[in-house]
């Protein structure tokens, strides 16, 4: 992927050990201690957008709806001919985006659809929660001969391969954000392009985000739609001579796909196969967050510092004695939360995937109209009503809660009104807050919650909304860049994409989400899991760290082994232990599913403990 843009990313060792940038190679921050080994299949690399200088739109921007099918094989046949009569014919110009869509008489799940593509890179997907699916995306297209008109309500897309992408190792501009929209028109709604943005753009990028660079957005070449009633599938072709991507580049790299794309979607069992945790380590450890947030506290409470908030994260490398697919992983976080959170999914070429089911939105923007929404505090639900209501009380009446609840909420309000340049009016005319304050109940926890929203006096503030709003004090704390320096002291860890804006930018409307409750997932290698928690004036560090564990539970417990497995593995330490060979012991344990590499390693693990000191089971 590197190759692809022109550029070499440097790996940079740990901010703690080295406090300067030096480019030396190293695996500290990978998901094994060591360098990934893909298991991928990738598209045709196409154009990366961010090459070019032009603040011009491409030539043409169109979107063609052929007539509706009853399948995906059948939709497959239809945009293989149309694309072969527009390879036939094509258009004059040196520049343009075409997307050609076929409605499909049947609603499929776009992560079935996602799950059936047998690992084709990149690949991205994105859900919104229920409750914006009303004011989302109406999709309005014809029946192929122009006189029926369907409308639908946009679910869930899927795509692969990238008919453009944008990617760079700068921090997200103004310019960047002008050669996405070269591509995109308020007349195509549907030409997105799907992405994600660093936390920190000015961190040290660690080997397993490296493929990402400081931002990665892509308009998938083959997408598929969920629609509440049908479904869509289309395919996207892009091209501009000034950026050295012809016509005849772009529509041979979009056959290529569509020769690797399968039209047998089977709908994809929602269960993750329960698996040996063979480690889940910390970083920071405990011992040291403690000592984290007590200096964190420290500095807060002194007297000269403006200081307020700050939010500290933690990472947990899982490793597993089986695979972990990332698409089946994101479709069981699906049914964790719901309708009730935003579901994405993101993995350039070479890259991990970075998935997460986070419940907090950024922004979004239909024509001049903007909301965001201010989310603090976290408990988890009651087992019973009368125990879900006085946790629900006792967070509403939390000093410590309705402070950092504040703070953010304030926060955000200030953006949408600030003046982003002096001597220029407001972005937002007005912005409402309303709720004030009140509970937000998901099927696992509950936050305090408000929301907000506002009228731009331009479309061309988005940029200026997203530069504002991220890092929110949710993610990050008050004041910001306070806050942004003693992240980058306290922690060991490359945050990523984590806690960064999630999302896609269209022509008359965007969304984006903030990239917690999320994970890099390497099939085979296990994840690194992501969370954080805001630490104010009153915060304790063991209630913290309980916080993480609450968040991330929604990935480990779906990992956890069953007791019968775990039996078998103590069962076989306590006959080698007797003086059994590795083969022998091996072979009187059927059905472990392991490989012989992973078998030996596992009881030597089961072995040094019980050397160790610790008790030897019972057979």
């Amino acid at each position: 992927m590197a190759g692809a843009t022109g550029h070499c990313l440097p790996r940079f060792i740990d901010t703690e050990s080295m406090k300067t940038i030096t480019t030396v190679p190293t695996s500290r921050h990978s998901l094994h201690n060591t360098t990934f080994h893909y298991r991928y299949q990738s598209c045709s690399l196409s154009m990366n957008g961010c090459q070019g200088d032009s603040p011009l739109p491409v030539g043409t921007i169109q979107s063609r709806t052929l007539a509706p099918v009853p399948s995906p094989a059948l939709a497959m046949d239809r945009l293989n001919s149309a694309i072969s009569e527009l390879k036939s014919n094509p258009p004059p110009l040196t520049s343009g985006i075409i997307r050609l869509q076929v409605p499909i008489q049947e609603q499929i799940e776009a992560i079935d659809w996602l799950h059936a593509q047998q690992n084709l890179l990149p690949r991205c997907f994105f859900s919104a929660r229920s409750q914006q699916k009303v004011s989302n995306s109406f999709l309005e297209y014809t029946n192929g001969n122009g006189y029926t008109s369907v409308t639908h309500n946009l679910v869930s897309v899927a795509g692969v391969g990238s008919a453009v992408f944008f990617r760079h190792l700068h921090p997200f501009s103004y310019n960047d954000w002008r050669s996405i929209k070269r591509f995109l028109s308020r007349e195509c709604p549907l030409i997105r392009a799907y992405g994600a943005i660093r936390f920190d753009a000015r961190a040290n990028i660690s080997s397993e985000w490296e493929d990402f660079g400081s931002f990665y957005f892509m308009v998938p070449q083959v997408e598929f739609d969920e629609l509440e009633e049908s479904s869509m599938l289309a395919v996207t072709v892009a091209w501009d001579d000034a950026l050295s991507w012809t016509w005849e580049n772009a529509i041979h790299t979009l056959e290529s796909t569509m020769r690797q794309v399968s039209s047998k979607v089977v709908i994809l069992r929602k269960e993750v196969s329960r698996t040996f945790i063979l480690s889940n380590n910390h970083s920071p450890c405990k011992t040291h967050w403690n000592l984290a947030v007590k200096r964190a506290l420290q500095i807060i409470n002194q007297s000269s510092t403006p200081l307020i908030k700050v939010v500290l994260a933690r990472s947990s490398r899982v490793v597993t004695a089986t695979d972990i697919d990332p698409i089946t992983w994101l479709a069981c976080l699906k049914q964790v939360e719901g309708e009730n959170a935003y579901q994405f999914c993101l993995q350039p070429p070479d890259a991990p995937a970075f998935i997460g089911n986070t419940p907090e939105q950024l922004f979004h923007r239909k024509w001049l109209n903007i909301s965001s929404e201010a989310l603090a505090g976290t408990r988890a639900r009651g087992r019973s009503t009368a125990m879900d209501l006085q946790i629900e009380h006792d967070l509403l009446s939390s000093p410590k809660d309705h402070l950092e609840f504040t703070i953010v909420r304030e926060s955000i309000r200030r953006k949408l009104e600030a003046t982003i340049i002096i001597s220029r009016p407001a972005v937002c005319d007005r912005v409402v807050v309303e709720p004030m304050k009140t509970i937000r109940k998901l099927p696992r926890v509950q936050h305090l919650y408000a929301q907000l929203a506002g009228t731009l006096r331009s479309e061309d503030d988005e940029f200026d909304i997203l530069a504002s709003l991220h890092p929110s004090p949710a993610v990050c704390g008050f004041p910001t860049e306070e806050a942004r320096l003693l992240i980058a002291e306290s922690e060991v860890f490359d945050r990523g994409m984590y806690a960064g804006p999630v999302g896609w930018f269209g022509g008359g409307e965007s969304e984006f989400a903030v990239g917690i409750r999320s994970a890099l997932v390497e099939k085979g290698l296990g994840a690194l899991i992501y969370a954080g928690t805001g630490i104010v004036e009153g915060s304790n560090p063991s209630l913290e760290w309980d916080e993480l564990e609450l968040k991330t539970s929604q990935f480990t417990k779906l990992l956890k082994l069953e007791v019968p497995f775990r039996s078998k593995i103590e069962k076989l330490g306590t006959q080698l232990k007797r003086g059994l060979s590795w083969m022998t012991a091996w072979r009187r344990v059927p059905g472990l599913g392991l490989t012989r590499s992973s078998s030996a390693w596992l009881v030597k693990i089961e072995v040094s403990s019980f050397a160790s000191g610790g008790a030897t089971p019972k057979t």
